[in-house]
């Protein structure tokens, strides 16, 4: 039996089919999952919807995160066309590209602000607004981090101090939703080529090093990710919530 049969999923983050996000969608899919997916804006939109068609996608809408309004609007289309929602797919951060380029000091209040609130923020709010959809299904959010939460990596800056933040995010939901029957976790992933990690100086750098030093001695791919999605999100895992589950051939177990 398919894992995700009838799952009701909502999807934020994809922007082309280099996105984790993608991956996941695909995966959850082919499980038997029923998809709801967002766009950021109109310039987004015709990239994402060519996509999210190709997998069935019941419900197409526009999200720009920062905006509680549009995030309303996504859990009320969902509360009028399902019963309630199963899964949360939170895939969505972002930083200015000059935050990215020197050290941390070289980032002003403005970037830091914008980078918390996309990439932090914007999973509270969306849990805010979908949790009474949520209550009493056995449902699962899950977001993405990387392993500059916890270690320096070059020209990460900013983005790792958010990213840490999710990381915290996350355990503080785990506990504020679980009386729910919600559980969240978080999935680190290896370095993968995505439209975001292209605009990361060094990124083949770090790609090349992590790929030599990782016990497994390789980058994982985007179907690795899901398939730890597709467990993360579904009974496989019903005791499982608080967690951030590294997904990177194990290079975050190496002290050299």
């Amino acid at each position: 039996m398919q894992l995700l049969h009838g799952k009701k999923i909502l999807i934020l983050g994809i922007l082309n089919e280099k996105s984790i996000a993608w991956g996941i969608a695909r995966a959850f899919h082919e499980q038997g999952a029923d998809l709801a997916i967002t766009y950021q804006d109109k310039t987004r939109e015709k990239r994402v919807r060519i996509l999210a068609e190709s997998l069935n996608a019941q419900l197409i809408l526009p999200c720009d995160v920062r905006s509680s309004a549009q995030i309303r609007k996504i859990t009320d289309k969902i509360k009028a066309t399902w019963d309630g929602l199963d899964i949360i797919v939170h895939a969505v951060a972002f930083a200015e590209k000059d935050d990215l380029a020197g050290t941390i000091l070289d980032t002003d209040r403005r970037g830091f602000e914008r980078a918390l609130e996309v990439s932090v923020y914007s999973l509270i709010n969306i849990v805010k607004e979908a949790l009474p959809l949520m209550e009493g299904r056995n449902s699962a959010i899950l977001t993405l981090s990387y392993y500059g939460a916890v270690k320096v990596f070059p020209h990460y800056n900013v983005m790792g101090v958010a990213k840490a933040a999710l990381e915290a995010s996350v355990r503080y939901l785990a506990e504020a939703v679980g009386n729910k029957g919600v559980r969240v976790n978080a999935i680190s992933s290896g370095p993968i080529l995505t439209t975001a990690s292209f605009c990361l100086s060094g990124f083949s750098t770090i790609a090349a090093c992590v790929g030599e030093k990782a016990p497994l001695r390789r980058n994982v791919t985007r179907e690795e990710v899901a398939n730890s999605a597709l467990y993360l999100c579904s009974n496989l895992s019903s005791g499982v919530s608080g967690e951030v589950h590294y997904v990177d051939a194990g290079y975050n177990v190496l002290g050299v």
